[in-house]
């Protein structure tokens, strides 16, 4: 079996962190991802106390679970089995060549009905950006580089949790618009995020000296914002699964309902008519 080609260059996105944090690392969407966390965990009837959160930045995370446990997100998770009531993943999940992988690997931390959130960006996220750099480099070179990290779609995400076998699963998003001076502007904010390009397929030579400039002029055309401004979209999605205990709810097997829906709501059932 042939291998697949590897998403993410490790040693780029370790050396974009480090640079980001040198340089007074931009964490607002880990604080605002951490905020909408720990809003989902006030909503769960249940105190964690073993908690531990996988992550790139810790430093937000903490704020909301001082004393988590944290761990890089390797491609190795260093993740004792059945150690942890409480696993986040946070704001990582996209840049994992393996993410299966790491979901099974959360949710092998987890001890029975531990709980598992993950946030990370979904599919929309700077799409914008995506089609601006596209149409700049077709119109100037005739073909494609890799620029922008793909991201899943929040179906495909869902789907993953159910592979990782996970109980209970949900996906669910939302969506920012921000707004900026200019690309160059967003570029420098996703730099200092630690989120410029780490793909390992990325162009090594010199991109062709007007690219970046056309873009923008393509992005600020396409997609303006107000105060002559240009707009951003970044989706978040939230994953949530539980580590299987016999206790949680169980769906019926198939044939196995001992009242009839109609019974239920209380209205007439009307049989379908069979065709000719």
């Amino acid at each position: 079996m042939s291998v697949p080609p590897l998403l993410t260059d490790r040693d780029a996105l370790a050396r974009n962190r480090a640079r980001a944090r040198r340089q007074g690392a931009a964490l607002f969407l880990h604080e605002d991802a951490a905020a909408e966390i720990d809003e989902r965990l006030a909503e769960v009837n249940r105190r964690f106390t073993v908690p531990a959160v996988v992550t790139g930045f810790p430093e937000p995370w903490l704020k909301i679970l001082p004393g988590a446990r944290i761990v890089g997100d390797d491609e190795t998770l260093v993740l004792e089995e059945g150690a942890h009531d409480l696993v986040i993943h946070a704001l990582a999940l996209h840049w994992a060549n393996d993410p299966v992988g790491q979901l099974i690997q959360c949710r092998r931390a987890l001890r029975p009905d531990g709980l598992f959130l993950g946030v990370l960006f979904g599919g929309r996220t700077l799409s914008e950006l995506r089609a601006a750099l596209a149409e700049a480099e077709s119109r100037l070179t005739g073909g494609l580089s890799a620029r922008v990290l793909p991201m899943a779609d929040i179906r495909d995400l869902g789907a993953l949790l159910q592979r990782a076998g996970f109980a209970l699963p949900v996906a669910d998003g939302l969506r920012r618009r921000l707004t900026y001076r200019d690309a160059f502007h967003l570029a420098a904010d996703l730099r200092a995020m630690g989120e410029g390009n780490a793909l390992a397929a990325r162009a090594r030579g010199m991109p062709p000296r007007t690219l970046f400039r056309t873009a923008a002029a393509i992005y600020a055309e396409n997609f303006p914002a107000e105060n002559h401004r240009i707009a951003a979209t970044f989706e978040t999605v939230v994953l949530t699964g539980w580590a299987p205990d016999p206790t949680q709810p169980q769906p019926l097997r198939p044939g196995a309902a001992t009242r009839r829906l109609a019974d239920a709501l209380g209205t007439t059932e009307t049989p379908l008519g069979r065709e000719n």
